[in-house]
């Protein structure tokens, strides 16, 4: 592990920011809702845990399980192991990579 106080930070501030939020009719339920702020924060942990990603420059959105990714990466690798941890995290269905390589 690259950092775990980092990823546990991350993880913490993650739920306490998408907690109070409230949850529109056109977005999704309340169990969606708390299933995708799971999964964001996970994807976050896992970046956080991987020497190769910057959890710090790639942002996570979920909706529905579908995770959509973007920010800046210092390398098409880097982009591309940050998508595989998504697709390969519990609960999410689909990836949108807007992730833009800037060396």
């Amino acid at each position: 592990m690259k950092h775990p106080a980092v990823a546990m930070a991350l993880s913490g501030l993650l739920v306490l920011s998408t907690v109070g939020c409230a949850v529109s009719r056109e977005q999704s339920t309340v169990g969606e809702y708390v299933d995708d702020a799971t999964i964001t924060a996970r994807v976050k942990a896992k970046f956080a845990e991987d020497p190769a990603v910057s959890a710090l420059s790639i942002s996570v959105e979920t909706l529905r399980g579908a995770v959509q990714l973007s920010g800046f990466a210092k390398s098409a690798a880097e982009k591309g192991r940050a998508e595989t941890i998504a697709r390969t995290t519990p609960g999410v269905s689909s990836v949108i990579n807007n992730i833009v390589v800037r060396p």
